[in-house]
Parts: structure tokens; C-alpha cells; sequence
């Protein structure tokens, strides 16, 4: 689900990948649905790679996302434009084992503003990991 759902330095919002191709790769931004090349000079990162800090071990993005959605049912939540405090009583709440020292507001944001735009686009299925 996420292997194929970028986020690109320096660009906002996330990108879907299309196709590979020579020395670039073709993704579809979930924001407007334009399509075009992403070279290997840019920075691009899939989703199923990022984690967060915590106390214990890294947890993968993957699983913030799910407990979002688990609490939430599916649905969108805050804004990522929310006062501080509220950004953070909230990631508080899905994550409160998080390190404090290392995940940064700005991660929060980035987190909460890409759930939404998952869960606005329908990609978010956590059905397939029962198996």
C-alpha cells in the first residue's frame, strides 16, 4: 500500500509512483493528478521507509497511520494548520510513546497532513495484513 506512495523533497503533498523509466521515474501527484518525471538527483522517499522515533524502537509510518485510522474509524482528522499544542495533544494520544527530543512538530504536521490526504484519496487499507 505505501511502497508505491512518495514524498518528494521539496515538493509538497505525495506522489504516486506511475513507471520507471531509464534515469527518471514517472509519479502522479495525489494533490492535482498531474503526472511527471522525478529524476534520481531529487531526493524521493516512499513511505513504506519512514519511521518515527520512540522510546523503545523506530516505528514504522505504517503503523502511525493505522493506529490514526483505528482511532479515528477511518476518518479524516485535524488539520495540520492547528495550533501547536493541539498537534501535539493529539500525536500524544496515537503515539505517546514517541520521543520527545526527536520528532519534531514539523514532523507531526507532515504526518497528520498526509494521513488526511491518504485517507481523502481511499488508499488507506489495512485489511490485507491479516493473512
Amino acid at each position: 500500500m505505501l511502497k508505491e506512495i512518495l514524498s518528494i523533497s521539496g515538493k509538497p503533498g505525495l506522489y504516486k509512483l506511475i513507471t520507471n523509466t531509464s534515469n527518471a521515474i514517472i509519479v502522479e501527484s495525489l494533490l492535482d493528478g498531474k503526472r511527471f518525471p522525478a529524476y534520481s538527483n531529487t531526493k524521493i522517499i516512499s513511505l513504506e521507509d519512514i519511521s518515527i522515533y520512540t522510546e523503545n524502537e523506530d516505528m514504522p509510518l505504517k503503523e502511525v497511520l493505522k493506529r490514526i485510522y483505528d482511532k479515528e474509524n477511518g476518518a479524516g482528522i485535524l488539520s495540520h494548520k492547528e495550533a501547536t499544542e493541539k498537534i501535539q495533544a493529539y500525536f500524544e494520544e496515537v503515539v505517546p510513546e514517541y520521543d520527545k527530543d526527536r520528532v519534531y512538530v514539523s514532523d507531526m504536521r507532515k504526518i497528520v497532513q498526509w494521513y488526511n490526504l491518504l485517507s481523502e484519496k481511499k488508499i488507506l487499507d489495512f485489511t490485507e495484513e491479516k493473512k
